[in-house]
């Protein structure tokens, strides 16, 4: 008798852990493959532009990108198929993921959703900003379903991907493209969850070092206005840095002075120390469209 309850009781813990591996396998497989399509459009439509060797000698094919939308235009449907299936997904397919691939998935579907807005327009606009009227800028467009709703731009990057104690990462300001010439570049594939540490770490790299955004006179540190607008982003607790000059001061190698030439140690510390000016410059709202 005691061996049949055994035998029972595990048979019944047998089935019980098979039939929980039946129902996650859908959400450890519903990220696999789910930015292929966005992947092959942007290596298609992006191209690298502004090559420059930085300070650690590492060669970059490209600081900025200029994008194809006239591309995109004639790949619309496939654009939109990949949106859909990215609205597919469900808050509780979302909340089952790890942080990374949540991170990546909403990072893409802010880039995707942009280039849907500007090919609403496209080829009648010269700005992101001629979208949208005095009272509704295009960042506040409500016309993105996602994850349960629709949502506008800036809905999907402040209120999720900048969402406070969820992600709490600064490199997102590199990787969203806000499709104006002074954002950081459009990369050239779609960011996933195992390799999203890697791509962010090379969106800050690539963006330090474009001397047209960001360079050190040996005086004043001229950064991009990206580093004023979110500069409580920056001055948070991160890796050894809890100040924007700090967490700059980590990149000194991609950061150059306005001729190109790289930064001594010197002044990489006199970043770090916080005593150098600080200049935003202006930042350029010209589409960053394929010339």
């Amino acid at each position: 008798m005691k061996l049949s309850l055994g035998l029972n009781r595990l048979k019944r813990t047998t089935l019980l852990l098979a039939a929980t591996a039946l129902l996650a396998m859908p959400v450890a497989h519903a990220e696999e493959g789910l930015h292929t399509p966005f992947s092959e459009m942007l290596t298609k439509y992006v191209a690298p532009i502004n090559p420059v060797t930085n300070g650690d000698g590492v060669e970059i094919k490209g600081t900025s990108t200029e994008v194809d939308y006239a591309g995109f235009k004639s790949s619309q449907t496939d654009l939109t198929a990949y949106l859909k299936s990215l609205s597919a997904v469900s808050k509780d397919t979302f909340n089952q993921w790890d942080k990374n691939t949540q991170l990546a998935f909403l990072i893409n579907a802010y880039n995707a959703y942009t280039i849907d807005l500007i090919l609403t327009r496209y080829p009648d606009l010269t700005s992101i900003r001629d979208i949208g009227g005095f009272f509704s800028s295009p960042w506040k467009q409500v016309f993105a379903p996602l994850l349960g709703e629709k949502r506008t731009l800036d809905g999907i990057e402040h209120g999720l991907i900048r969402e406070k104690g969820v992600y709490n990462e600064p490199r997102i300001h590199f990787a969203v493209n806000c499709a104006s010439i002074g954002c950081p570049a459009l990369r050239e594939e779609a960011y996933v969850g195992d390799k999203l540490d890697e791509q962010l770490e090379q969106q800050t790299v690539r963006f330090l070092s474009d001397n047209s955004r960001n360079y050190y006179d040996g005086n004043t540190l001229h950064i991009s206005k990206i580093f004023s607008w979110y500069k409580e982003d920056f001055e948070m607790k991160w890796r050894d840095s809890s100040s924007l000059t700090g967490f700059i001061a980590q990149y000194g190698n991609a950061l150059s002075s306005k001729d190109g030439s790289p930064l001594d140690d010197s002044e990489i510390k006199t970043i770090l120390s916080g005593k150098s000016d600080i200049e935003f410059l202006d930042y350029n709202w010209a589409l960053n469209d394929q010339e």
